[in-house]
């Protein structure tokens, strides 16, 4: 029988599981839903540079602001650019809401696989858009500070794997492709969440599920693995 190929996947429902030993999530529309809010900031910061709104990415999700902006302006800007977006992204978090099913997934992981979040935002961005969608802030949290190179690099889901610390299988869970490409590049299988681009556009990934409410984690019993399990 011929493989299956990611788009097979995506047109015939399944179920998917994989052991693993530690979950990390991506957080703008993996964990939270911050979309009316991105583009409403986006919107502010082409105002500010005279910018039209044909200057915007066609892909805002899944890449650092840094990154975007250093094709928008002339890169002497770059730099103050990005700290006053993302000083706008921290104190601007009205609209800014928990993913379906991410607060429920968390209290099943928590206390029985390590987890962790990877970001393109930055740290005053993340804790503050966790807050305003009432989940907690995990000891591992990955941000743009953090690493010389953003998604879809793999040098933030690396970075994220080495600060839990756990000797098994990581699971990615990802909105972008840019995101699960990093992901992948890292070694780890990847869940990808249909809630900022279409299916389709996520091939690259293990399974593509609606939102997390999809997802189901099984602890260990003895010597077992934990057991995470998608239905497509």
């Amino acid at each position: 029988m011929a493989a299956r190929t990611p788009l097979d996947r995506l047109a015939q429902p399944e179920t998917w599981s994989t052991t693993l030993a530690g979950i990390l999530f991506d957080l703008d529309g993996t964990l939270v839903d911050s979309t009316a809010v991105v583009e409403r900031q986006w919107a502010t910061f082409l105002g500010w540079y005279g910018l039209p709104a044909s200057a915007l990415p066609q892909q805002l999700h899944g890449k650092r602001a840094e990154d975007h902006i250093r094709d928008m302006l002339p890169a002497e800007q770059v730099a103050d650019a990005a700290a006053r977006l993302a000083a706008l992204e921290a104190s601007d978090i009205a609209g800014v809401t928990a993913v379906a099913g991410a607060q429920r997934l968390i209290d099943a992981v928590d206390g029985v696989v390590p987890w962790g979040i990877v970001t393109s935002g930055t740290r005053a961005v993340a804790t503050a858009r966790l807050a305003a969608a009432g989940l907690p802030t995990p000891g591992v949290l990955v941000t743009a500070e953090d690493v010389q190179a953003g998604k879809p690099d793999p040098e933030p889901y690396v970075l994220g794997m080495e600060r839990l610390g756990v000797g098994g299988a990581v699971v990615v869970f990802e909105d972008a492709p840019a995101g699960i490409r990093s992901g992948r590049d890292a070694g780890c299988p990847v869940v990808a969440v249909s809630t900022s681009h279409p299916a389709e556009d996520l091939g690259e990934a293990d399974v593509v599920v609606p939102d997390l409410t999809r997802i189901g984690l099984t602890a260990p019993a003895k010597d077992d693995s934990a057991v995470l399990t998608a239905v497509a």
